[in-house]
Order: structure tokens, then C-alpha cells, then sequence
């Protein structure tokens, strides 16, 4: 009679980061996970939430856990205006939009949240790779820019104007694209168009 044997699954069968609900579909049995932490061929990044000990090194945590935990959420404000060079500013939390009635998870990573209504939510979302396998929303320069002007009395006018005029000198950067994207957000078109008539 023939034995079937499992194979064990070493470090190498799992991705870089991965849940344990990954891993337990993948063969690796809470004995073996717990013996890999052990070794520390395994760190626990959150609850639920692990990382090979030969992943790449350089790669920022704190956004891989928000990637794998909100796959929705997006960087914004001053977190993404910081991202494209339009701000010297660094925010204490990182800055996550989500959308308007979702719960905000409790995460180790310091996050700050905001609600963004769902209607406009997609308008202006790229993809921002943190990691081999591992990526996180975040709002290109344009949508960076009507944010801030749009929450300009929570953000700052001072931030806004700045990085409207940082974004202004920038080969490429296009007023009337910004107008455009603008027309879906009432409450900052006016005042974009009022600054950008005095900086241009």
C-alpha cells in the first residue's frame, strides 16, 4: 500500500506578503506557520498579515498592510500631493481615502481617513506599485490638486496654492485638463479657476 506524502512548503512557495488564509490554502499548517516565525523566516507585519524575512527589503510596510487590507483605499491629500512632488510637507498619519459609508479598519499603520463620496471616487485613481506583487490606489496630481482646493478649509489654502503652482511649472501640466476633472467637484472649481487666473 502506497503512502501519500505532503510535500512541506517551504518559505519560497509563499509570496513576499501574504494572509494566513493564503498561506492555509497554500498547505502550510498553523504548526509550520508559527515554526516559521519562530526561525524568523516569517514576520508578522499585523493581525493576519505576514512577510517573508527574504522579501525585498526596501519596500514601505505600512502601505503594503494598507494595500492587502483595503484594497479599495487610496492615498490623497497632502500623502499623495508628497508622492508626486508637489508638497515639502510630511504628514504625520498617512492619508487614505475610502469610500463614503465604509467602516475604517484598525490597522498597526498610522492612518488618517477620509471619506470620499463614492460618485467621484474612481475619477483620477491610478495604481502605485509598493512592493513585487503588492500595489495601493492613489489620485494622480490633477485630482491631488481639486482635493486640497475642495478641502482647502481643513487642508490649508497656503498648501493648495503651492502645489498648484509647483504643478503649474511642470512640463506637461495642462489648466484645462485640470478644469475638465475640476467640473466633477463643485465646491473647488470656482476657487481653482480664481487661482489659476492670477498665476498664469
Amino acid at each position: 500500500m502506497m503512502v501519500r506524502r505532503h510535500a512541506i512548503i517551504g518559505t519560497h512557495d509563499l509570496p513576499e506578503t501574504f494572509r494566513y488564509s493564503e498561506a492555509r490554502r497554500l498547505g502550510v499548517s498553523d504548526r509550520r506557520l508559527r515554526r516559521l516565525l519562530e526561525e524568523g523566516q516569517v514576520e508578522l507585519i499585523s493581525r493576519g498579515l505576514y512577510r517573508r524575512a527574504d522579501a525585498a527589503p526596501e519596500v514601505d510596510l505600512d502601505l503594503i498592510e494598507i494595500a492587502h487590507r483595503v484594497p479599495d483605499g487610496t492615498l490623497c491629500l497632502v500623502s499623495a500631493l508628497a508622492r508626486h512632488g508637489l508638497t515639502d510637507q510630511i504628514p504625520a498619519a498617512i492619508d487614505i481615502a475610502i469610500p463614503r459609508g465604509r467602516r475604517s479598519p484598525r490597522l498597526t499603520a498610522p492612518v488618517s481617513w477620509h471619506h470620499f463620496s463614492r460618485e467621484t471616487f474612481s475619477i483620477g485613481r491610478e495604481l502605485l506599485v509598493v512592493g513585487p506583487g503588492d500595489q495601493i490606489g492613489i489620485y494622480d496630481a490633477e485630482r491631488c490638486i481639486i482635493d486640497v482646493f475642495r478641502l482647502r478649509h481643513r487642508e490649508g489654502s497656503d498648501l493648495a496654492v503651492e502645489a498648484l503652482r509647483t504643478w503649474l511649472r511642470r512640463r506637461g501640466s495642462s489648466p484645462a485638463r485640470l478644469m475638465a476633472m475640476a467640473r466633477h467637484f463643485p465646491q473647488a472649481a470656482a476657487p481653482l479657476r480664481t487661482t489659476l487666473e492670477v498665476l498664469l
